[in-house]
C-alpha cells in the first residue's frame, strides 16, 4: 500500500456558530480536499441546547469525520479517543478501497473470511503506529468557553503524548477563534511539538462571536498553502483521502 499522511482538522467547541459561513458546507469542503473534520462538543454542567447539538453532528457528518459531546472532566480522554478512531476509520476506508480494486467492486472487508479479516484489521494497526498524521486543532475561545479553556490544554498536551508514543511522524498546528484582531487567529504554526502550546495558552482571551465556518475555512487554506510548499521544494507527498466504512 502507497505511504500517505492522513489529515484532520479537530474542532473542539461548546456551543452554535454565530458568525460568517455555514459550518457544514465549510466542512464538506475540507472532504473535498481530503481532510476530515472531528467534532467535540464540550459541556460543563450545562445540557448543550438541540440546536448545538446539531450543528455539532452536522460539521463531523459533513467533514466524513466523528462528533463526541463530553463534560470538560471527560474531554482529556475523548481527544485521544476521537483523533485515533478517525485515523482508523480513514484507514479501512483506505484498504476497502485497495480490496474493491484487487478482489472487485463488489467486495469488502466485511466479505472477507474471518481470518483474512483479522490479517486485514492487522495491516490497518499497523498503519496506524506509522502512517503520518497532520492534525490542526481550532479551538473555540468565545465567552462561554472561558473556563473551559484550562481544560483544553490539559487534553491538548496528554494528546501530544499518546501520539508522539506512535512511530509514525505528527505534525500539529492550532488556531483559536475569534482571534484578538481577526476572525480566526492562528497560535502555533506546524510543529511535531504540541506541548509547546505551553507557552501560548496563557495569552489566550476569550470573548466575542463565535466564527466557526470562517474557522473552518481558514485551516483548510491552512493545510493547502502547507501542501502548496512542500511542491515547492520537491517533496512528493500523497495524501489519504477520508472514506468511512
Amino acid at each position: 500500500m502507497r505511504k500517505g499522511t492522513i489529515r484532520q482538522i479537530l474542532l473542539i467547541t461548546d456551543g452554535c456558530s454565530n458568525h460568517g459561513e455555514d459550518p457544514i458546507a465549510m466542512a464538506a469542503l475540507a472532504k473535498e480536499q481530503g481532510i476530515t473534520v472531528n467534532v467535540i462538543g464540550v459541556l460543563d454542567q450545562d445540557v448543550m441546547d438541540e440546536n448545538g447539538l446539531r450543528e455539532v453532528e452536522g460539521i463531523a457528518m459533513a467533514g466524513g469525520g466523528i462528533s463526541q459531546v463530553v463534560y470538560a472532566k471527560q474531554l482529556s480522554q475523548t481527544v485521544q479517543m476521537v483523533t485515533r478512531k478517525a485515523m482508523t476509520q480513514t484507514l479501512q476506508g483506505v484498504v476497502n478501497r485497495e480490496l474493491k480494486q484487487i478482489l472487485g467492486s463488489n467486495i469488502s472487508m466485511e466479505d472477507l473470511p474471518p481470518e483474512k479479516r483479522g490479517e486485514v484489521m492487522e495491516i490497518v494497526d499497523e498503519l496506524g503506529e506509522t502512517v503520518e498524521l497532520e492534525v490542526l486543532i481550532l479551538i473555540d475561545t468565545s465567552g462561554s468557553m472561558k473556563t473551559k479553556l484550562p481544560t483544553v490544554k490539559e487534553a491538548l498536551f496528554d494528546l501530544s503524548l499518546s501520539l508522539n508514543a506512535r512511530m509514525g511522524d505528527n505534525l500539529f498546528s492550532v488556531f483559536v477563534f475569534p482571534g484578538k484582531q481577526e476572525d480566526v487567529e492562528k497560535i502555533l504554526d506546524w510543529t511535531p511539538k504540541l506541548e509547546t502550546l505551553s507557552s501560548v495558552f496563557p495569552k489566550l482571551t476569550s470573548g466575542g462571536l463565535t466564527p466557526t465556518g470562517p474557522a473552518l475555512r481558514q485551516a483548510v487554506s491552512h493545510f493547502r498553502k502547507k501542501r502548496s510548499l512542500r511542491s515547492l521544494i520537491g517533496r512528493d507527498e500523497s495524501y489519504f483521502e477520508e472514506s468511512s466504512m
